[in-house]
C-alpha cells in the first residue's frame, strides 16, 4: 500500500469517527420569532444572537441546523423542541 493510499484510508476512518448528528429545525407558519428564539436559547444553549440568526435562516431557507453532537445529547433536546410545538428532527 502506498503512502498516499494509507493517508487516504486514515482520513476516511477519521471522517467516520468524527461524524456527528444534527438537529434540523424547520420553518412553520405558527410560531413567532421571539418564541423560537427563546426555545433555542433554553433548549440548545444558544446565545440570543445565535438563536436570532438561526430563526432568520429557518424563516428564509426553510430549515437550519441548530445543534450538532452525539445522538444521546441531541435526543432530549429535539424532544423538548417538538413538545414546544416546533418542527425538528435529528439527522
Amino acid at each position: 500500500m502506498s503512502t498516499k493510499e494509507k493517508i487516504s484510508e486514515e482520513l476516511l476512518l477519521e471522517e467516520d469517527v468524527l461524524k456527528q448528528n444534527e438537529i434540523i429545525l424547520y420553518n412553520d407558519d405558527v410560531n413567532t420569532f421571539d418564541y423560537v428564539i427563546d426555545m433555542l436559547v433554553d433548549t440548545c444553549d444558544h446565545t440570543p444572537e445565535q438563536a436570532e440568526q438561526c430563526s432568520i435562516i429557518v424563516h428564509y431557507k426553510g430549515k437550519c441546523t441548530v445543534k450538532t453532537g452525539d445522538y444521546d445529547d441531541l435526543k432530549p433536546r429535539c424532544s423538548k423542541l417538538l413538545q414546544a410545538g416546533l418542527s425538528a428532527e435529528i439527522v
